[in-house]
């Protein structure tokens, strides 16, 4: 009677760790957007997420109170070793929720992974009310329901791929149905996106310009996933849209081909070829084909426009026989559209634009960077492209607002500038947000990172060299998470910096903290990337 007591109990305590871990790791493979790969190598990578010291620790004590019970089976030591079961629970599990920079969203599909987790959850504890009604088998049921609670992220992991080919079924549906829609409209201008760096940028650049001339629809975000590109497709495009702009993302090769193949772009941008994603795409070569990939489905009578700066573009421009523009800032005679008269300010930058007829305007921007006139060329080019005048496309530049987290120019009324480069930066982006803050002539320039991630085997090199580039611009440095960001620290020290004004934390709360116990009036503020919360070294 009393065994059955202490299991009834026993379950409902239990089930309270078993919801929050469930729920923690459910995040965590939606922030890996539902690829066993990759969650699997963020638990190889995790280990101390996905199980701690302290339940290595109970585990063994558990164990070891069912041998002495074994031994010597009475009431007394049962209701001990329930006790120190207990404990041990509510000891070794964390039940709260954690604060999350991107929380978790509860779509269609992280409900049916859910549902599934449930299901294998219920089960269990079928087996487990059926075994644990035996006295004799209250403690071997204890460290069962332990053990289960302890491996939750290897049973997410079953769980996803018990569901996958119901995901597929229902991925192929809406890409079908988006498939066909997107072709109804026989005279919409869809224009598709890609490259290392730059395109999201670029896809609001282009968007804007051409809505000077047409009713424009661009992917919101960075939705640039077949699922991301349906939805929109399928949710928000109809016949009053001249003008479609769709940003195309890829981890892998043939991601690019399968975006272009539903969107069914007649012009393809293809902004940068730079190490991104290395820990999917191995090596350039395979960016470089990915990318390429968007021009390869563009039809017969489709437009290519190029970054003609980037050198693994140029290559890829070269041996392009399709229609084609190419844009830059060098090499202004080999060019088909370029800017001239360049001159950046603190906030923001003028230039002439020109093309290869003799057409020139002049253009204002508010966004920073010489690199971003580069993005702005590559809007101007579609624009071009798409039929619009020179004081058309010069109009949309001038009205052209900040992308946020990129590059953003943010002035609380404190005295103090804060730029905001706080989305997945790169080795690129990072040398071009600390041009930006050179620019600034007053006060101290001070850089909050967390560093750069997935960028394979050359992560380390690439982070270190970024605290070289900051050691010759800042005056303070917050690095964030003390092991991401050792080789900044490193290429700081070897660049000769005051390693005084270097501090390390943990979170992007005591970056703040600290922030505001060094930052003054007409001080500069630079926050370079913002890591996801599968990269949060707490």
């Amino acid at each position: 009677m009393y065994s059955k007591i202490i299991l009834g109990l026993s379950i409902l305590v239990w089930l309270v760790p078993i919801y929050f871990r469930t729920k923690y790791f459910l995040h965590m493979i939606q922030l890996e957007e539902y690829e066993s790969n990759n969650y699997k190598k963020w638990m190889k990578l995790n280990k101390p997420k996905v199980i701690t010291l302290k339940q290595i620790i109970v585990v063994i004590i558990i164990f070891f109170a069912l041998c002495i019970y074994t031994i010597r089976a009475n009431d007394t030591l049962m209701y001990i070793s329930s006790i120190i079961w207990l404990v041990g629970l509510l000891y070794s599990f964390e039940m709260k929720n954690k604060e999350a920079k991107k929380p978790l969203v509860y779509t269609k599909r992280a409900k049916r992974l859910l549902t599934c987790n449930y299901v294998i959850l219920f089960i269990t504890l079928c087996i487990i009310v059926l075994i644990g009604m035996k006295e004799e088998n209250i403690l071997i049921i204890l460290i069962f329901m332990y053990m289960y609670c302890l491996l939750i992220p290897q049973i997410m992991l079953y769980a996803n791929k018990i569901v996958k080919p119901i995901e597929v079924r229902i991925n192929k549906y809406y890409y079908d149905m988006a498939y066909n829609k997107v072709r109804e409209f026989e005279e919409l201008k869809i224009v598709g996106i890609t490259g290392s760096f730059g395109k999201t940028t670029t896809k609001f650049i282009t968007a804007e310009i051409l809505k000077q001339k047409y009713n424009t629809l661009m992917t919101p975000n960075s939705f640039n996933t077949p699922m991301g590109i349906s939805k929109v497709i399928n949710n928000t495009l109809n016949s009053e849209y001249e003008a479609f702009v769709v940003e195309m993302g890829a981890r892998k090769i043939g991601e690019i081909e399968e975006v272009a193949k539903l969107a069914n772009p007649k012009i393809g941008v293809l902004t940068s070829i730079g190490p991104t994603h290395l820990d999917t795409f191995i090596n350039l070569e395979n960016i470089s084909k990915t990318k390429y990939e968007l021009i390869e489905e563009l039809p017969t009578d489709g437009i290519a426009i190029f970054n003609y700066d980037n050198n693994y573009v140029k290559k890829l421009a070269d041996k392009t026989f399709k229609e084609k523009i190419l844009y830059g800032l060098e090499d202004t005679e080999n060019l088909d559209l370029y800017a001239e008269d360049i001159e950046v300010f603190e906030k923001g930058s003028k230039f002439i634009l020109k093309d290869r007829d003799g057409n020139s305007v002049e253009c204002q921007t508010k966004l920073l960077g010489r690199h971003n006139i580069s993005n702005l060329l590559a809007g101007a080019a579609v624009a071009k492209a798409l039929g619009m005048s020179f004081e058309e496309i010069s109009r949309g530049i001038r009205t052209v607002e900040p992308v946020p987290h990129r590059l953003q120019l943010i002035d609380p009324g404190t005295g103090v500038i804060v730029i905001d480069d706080a989305f997945n930066s790169n080795p690129i982006g990072c040398q071009a947000a600390l041009e930006v803050i050179s620019h600034f002539k007053e006060g101290h320039k001070i850089v909050v990172t967390p560093g750069m991630v997935e960028l394979g085997a050359r992560e380390d090199e690439a982070n270190k060299l970024f605290g070289k580039n900051m050691a010759d611009v800042c005056d303070y440095v917050i690095l964030v998470g003390e092991k991401k960001t050792k080789p900044i620290f490193e290429g700081l020290k070897e660049n000769g910096f005051n390693m005084s004004n270097v501090f390390v934390v943990n979170s992007l709360a005591e970056s703040q903290q600290k922030l505001a116990d060094i930052v003054r009036p007409k001080d500069v503020v630079l926050f370079e990337n913002d890591l996801p919360d599968t990269f949060n070294e707490n």
